[in-house]
């Protein structure tokens, strides 16, 4: 796996660990951090070699603190074609991560602020510790939240969006947990790698293709009508069970041994 300036990533066996690595400030984005989060989600959605799972943490004592004040200051002397050339970079970070392939765990400490929320909308699954904060404070700057809206809304529902978004308060992993834009709160980092290493070891259980197939299915029927959602559930079921890795399954299952792709 490629080195990155921005970014520290490590391969685990089939597990990816990618983490956002500008510790002196905090983790925030900047183009450098942009481009190279897209260069890495852009690989493993074209060749995954081998990589079942990718979780995405932030080095020190923090997730991501949004962006970088330099990163801002060049905005202000931006016009309208360059901040939306701008603008339209970090949307395809978010689209690369939400639309990878792979499952993407999200490692969630200290604080995730502005952007660093949009980050956590976009894993599939989401663990926190219990001191983390996070807030989504566009507004106090004059500004919106709106690249990330997308993700945000559909993970956290356009009430809770209304009051966070217009307010731009700081809100702790209980309220982040009572909403959904975490799935998991636990008490402190050496309990955040175990639960991680749980979510992950489940993921080594299952069927890897079985696993992209859902990510796709659950896209598809949540942005459909039912009446076409049955059609294309239909099918799906029907493919994966005569499938190669659908057989081989059911087929351990009921032998009462292991699928051949648990290891271990």
């Amino acid at each position: 796996m490629k080195s990155y300036s921005t970014l520290n990533v490590r391969r685990e066996g089939a597990v990816l660990n990618a983490r956002l690595n500008r510790i002196d400030v905090r983790n925030a984005f900047n183009d450098e951090l942009i481009g190279e989060g897209i260069e890495l989600f852009d690989t493993l959605a074209r060749d995954p070699d081998g990589i079942r799972a990718v979780v995405l943490g932030g080095e020190g004592s923090v997730f991501c603190a949004g962006a970088d004040l330099n990163w801002m200051a060049k905005m202000v002397a931006y016009g309208r074609d360059e901040n939306i050339a701008d603008s339209s970079k970090l949307a395809k970070l978010f689209a690369a991560i939400n639309e990878c392939p792979l499952p993407v765990i999200g490692r969630i400490q200290g604080a995730a602020i502005g952007g660093g929320v949009g980050l956590v909308a976009v894993c599939d699954v989401a663990i926190a510790t219990a001191d983390a904060k996070f807030g989504l404070a566009e507004v106090k700057l004059g500004i919106l939240p709106a690249v990330i809206s997308p993700y945000v809304i559909a993970k956290i529902g356009a009430t809770h969006a209304r009051a966070l978004f217009l307010t731009g308060e700081r809100f702790d992993s209980a309220r982040a947990l009572q909403i959904g834009l975490v799935h998991e709160v636990v008490a402190g980092e050496e309990a955040l790698d175990a639960a991680v290493a749980r979510v992950t070891g489940e993921l080594m259980s299952s069927g890897p293709d079985a696993v992209r197939e859902c990510k796709r299915l659950i896209d598809f029927v949540s942005s459909c009508e039912a009446a076409d959602a049955v059609p294309y559930t239909i099918e799906a079921i029907a493919e994966r069970r005569v499938s190669d890795e659908g057989q081989a399954g059911m087929t351990a299952f009921l032998e009462k041994r292991k699928a051949p792709w648990v290891t271990g």
